[in-house]
């Protein structure tokens, strides 16, 4: 698996992408080559290693495992709406004469659309001062793609494609002179995090001209104040542990932020919790950005907002609208579909959102209030101050009866502090899976004398638990991620959870395996793990996996009768409509006459796909894909027997319609066996919000239906089969009809 991790003034690559540079080398023949180096990470060890990627290196028309698959290209490109906006400000602004920068090129597409609207494709003969479109990308792999797309289009010759990031480019060396136009699009969800501001203020001190047109033209953030228990229970431990029943602390009074998520806006798919979200506010406008000027690196505004119901605000909703053009004719707009058109905009001149617009790539954003929120009665003024930096955008929030700031809070002490994901959070947070845990594990220790107990992965719910509830067992928790943190969380809440530390050890820097110098010579009588990997809660439901892993390396230091928790994983599937999912991740063709169909191996595209070749299985909190339907039971395909060492293993299903539709894939996760005698089940399917689950989809849709329901067409059942790869993590799912 390779990971890469975006850098703030580069193309959109997900969270989990890595990359550096290296600056240009001579080769022999005296020509320059790029290289770069990008992290591989095995899924079951938690090892990675650099892998380096040459210019010369060719991308694979039909790879194994598509190169780009995890990133947020292919839905972006299947983005019309997007596409359609850009096109047509493009055609208007750009002149036959112009000299266009394009920073964060991708494959290419505004390049293309600027090439055409001033006619310099290959076809035309014009002298290279006349017009030309600089194309600047950073990642190298993209770089090849985008090659690809451009000769496909008979572009070659008049785009001028730079590998670097627009923050290297100099006048006179990679572009001739100041470019009259910029085209880009380098926006995330929270509108700065891809490095938006840095980008501006570089390209207008040194890159353009004075008075240089852009597109887009200007961006506005707007925000809602809103109430809802769901989005309460991701960021507030505090409150929410209190009402198990297991007395585990672990966020102490007078220590709420020892453990909290990052100070932050989440991106999130707000319309899937619509019927959840209680509306406190009217929607307020928040910061303006204008493309065409430098931009600040800092700005505060004090925002003086009516309260429209009574209630708790527990987070801000925030949203931005693109104006495209310079005459505000053209827009794009990421609110949620309870907001109709904004404000004094002219609906007939928009491309706002409507059903069935569904897209993954740009979402809303969440600003947790710390706390319970703050309560607030109607008509009663909301002060909202807003800071935003040169990535990131953060809000403080006081009402004017109480004064008190609701905000950033004080930290209680850095070195102990755990910043742990929302889901995370709320996971710790939930009663019934906090008793699930507690009663598997009083199953266990019920009868039996535990002398040692290892915790494999990063819970450090379950080294508390275990060290409270049995006295006499020494813990030593591997904390593969957390490592020190981990250790020094666990030394600020032993007091209060009622164990020392000399009975809970957390090991250091151990590489492949333990022997009995690191147990004291004991041999381990409980294995246990959620399992939990920090870091790692973004990757597919088998990556977790990992904890068979470490329990086969850790085989030598077992005792003979050593209790194994969990016992086993079970892969369950289930077939589903999935059709906004479907569409975001659909073949591509031409894109506003522009042809893209030769990046579709590298993107993992599906649909019209040959034959023999199959999309790759995608993680996603799959609540949140838009329009989404249950066609079959869940189903059995295979379990994994975490008490024998691990060992490639597989399982089918014959799956059996019970609704008629269409069906776009199948969605598999792994549900956990605590406890088998008392069947103790963990479940992470798609009805349980804080699990991400993977997904399959079909290389083409199929129609379903069930024997006995009015549909005489259509297929009844089908097969879906699984196996699993022990040396590399993988799993491969395949399906067929019957």
């Amino acid at each position: 698996m390779a990971l890469l991790f975006r850098h703030p003034l580069t193309r959109s690559i997900p969270n989990s992408f890595t990359r550096f540079r290296l600056r240009p080398r001579r080769t022999m023949s005296s020509s320059s080559a790029q290289r770069l180096f990008q992290l591989k990470l095995d899924p079951l060890t938690g090892n990675s290693e650099w892998v380096v990627i040459d210019e010369e290196d060719q991308v694979s028309e039909n790879p194994s495992e598509p190169l780009l698959s995890t990133t947020s290209y292919l839905d972006m490109l299947n983005d019309s709406r997007r596409n359609r906006a850009f096109r047509e400000a493009i055609d208007k602004t750009v002149t036959k004469n112009c000299r266009v920068l394009d920073i964060g090129a991708g494959t290419g597409l505004l390049s293309m659309m600027a090439a055409r609207a001033m006619g310099s494709g290959d076809s035309v003969a014009c002298p290279r001062t006349e017009g030309m479109v600089t194309a600047c990308e950073s990642y190298l792999p993209m770089v090849k793609l985008m090659r690809k797309v451009l000769h496909l289009n008979g572009m070659g010759r008049k785009i001028n494609v730079i590998n670097k990031r627009s923050d290297e480019l100099n006048i006179g060396v990679d572009i001739t002179s100041r470019a009259d136009v910029l085209v880009s699009e380098i926006l995330d969800s929270e509108l700065l995090g891809e490095g938006l501001i840095p980008t501006l203020q570089h390209a207008h001190d040194m890159l353009l001209v004075e008075n240089a047109k852009t597109v887009p033209y200007r961006a506005t953030t707007y925000g809602q104040l809103v109430e809802s228990k769901f989005l309460w229970k991701l960021h507030d431990l505090y409150n929410n542990e209190a009402k198990a029943l297991d007395n585990v602390c672990l966020v102490p009074a007078g220590q709420e932020t020892i453990l909290s998520i990052k100070q932050q806006q989440y991106a999130m798919h707000c319309d899937a919790i619509k019927e959840e979200i209680k509306l406190l506010s009217e929607p307020f406008k928040i910061f303006e950005f204008d493309f065409s000027k430098r931009p600040d690196s800092h700005e505060e505004t004090e925002l003086h907002i009516k309260a429209i119901d009574n209630g708790s605000v527990h987070a801000v909703v925030s949203w931005w609208i693109l104006q495209l053009d310079c005459e505000g004719t053209i827009f794009y707009s990421t609110a949620p579909k309870w907001i109709s058109v904004p404000f004094n905009i002219n609906k007939s001149q928009t491309p706002f959102s409507s059903a069935g617009d569904w897209c993954d790539h740009w979402k809303q954003c969440v600003w947790f209030i710390p706390g319970k929120g703050i309560y607030v009665s109607k008509h009663e003024e909301v002060h909202l101050h807003a800071i935003h930096t040169d990535i990131s955008i953060s809000y403080n929030l006081k009402t004017q009866l109480s004064r008190t700031e609701i905000g950033q809070h004080d930290l209680f002490a850095r070195d102990s502090q755990l910043i742990l994901s929302p889901e995370r959070v709320a996971i710790y947070g939930d009663s019934e899976w906090r008793l699930s845990m507690l009663t598997a594990i009083k199953n266990t220790l019920q009868g039996k004398v535990i002398s040692l107990c290892v915790v494999t992965d990063d819970s450090i719910f379950l080294a508390i638990l275990i060290a409270h509830l049995s006295r006499t067992s020494h813990v030593i928790s591997l904390f593969p991620g957390l490592r020190d943190k981990g250790t020094q969380y666990l030394q600020a809440v032993a007091d209060v959870n009622g164990f020392s530390m000399d009975r809970v050890e957390v090991l250091q820097n151990w590489k492949t395996c333990l022997t009995t110098l690191d147990t004291r010579q004991k041999k381990v009588d409980l294995l246990i793990g959620e399992p939990f990997y920090y870091g790692n809660e973004g990757m597919l439901p088998w990556q977790n996996l990992r904890f068979w892993k470490e329990r086969t390396m850790l085989n030598s230091v077992l005792s003979e009768d050593v209790v194994i928790m969990p016992c086993k994983g079970i892969l369950r599937a289930c077939a589903m409509s999935l059709p906004d999912l479907w569409n975001s991740r659909r073949c591509l063709n031409k894109i506003e006459g522009l042809d893209h169909s030769v990046v579709n191996a590298t993107l993992g595209a599906c649909g019209d796909l040959p034959e023999a070749q199959e999309g790759p299985c995608l993680p996603y909190f799959v609540w949140q894909c838009g329009e989404i339907k249950e066609l079959s039971e869940i189903l059995t395909v295979m379990e994994f027997d975490f008490s024998k060492p691990i060992n490639p293993c597989s399982g089918k299903a014959m799956v059996e319609f019970t609704e008629t539709g269409i069906c776009h894939g199948f969605v598999l996760w792994i549900d956990w066996v605590m406890d088998a005698e008392n069947c103790t089940v963990l479940p992470t399917g798609p009805v349980h919000r804080y699990w991400k689950q993977g997904v399959k989809l079909l290389s083409k849709p199929i129609s379903v239906g069930f024997h006995g329901s009015e549909s005489t067409s259509g297929c009844f059942s089908t097969e879906i089969e699984a196996s699993f790869d022990p040396s590399s993590g993988e799993l491969i799912v395949k399906h067929t009809l019957s």
